[in-house]
């Protein structure tokens, strides 16, 4: 298995992420097995993250709604 000789190296880097891997197996599994993906969706969250971050103080609810609905 080269997960556990991934692990049982020296380095560090390869190691925590490997752990890592262990650690979300069943998503790792679903992501290879399903043609789904939420990857849409997180880009969708992330451009409405950095609009509210840009507009933040700057305005009132209603002319954000506006902005995010322009966008």
């Amino acid at each position: 298995n080269w997960l556990d000789k991934v692990k049982k190296s020296n380095i560090r880097e390869l190691t925590t992420f490997a752990r890592g891997i262990e650690r979300d197996i069943e998503a790792v599994k679903n992501a290879i097995k399903t043609e789904f993906s939420n990857g849409v969706i997180e880009g969708v969250i992330n451009k409405l993250k950095v609009i509210k971050r840009i507009m933040y103080g700057r305005c009132s609810f209603e002319l954000l709604r506006l902005k995010v609905i322009m966008s």
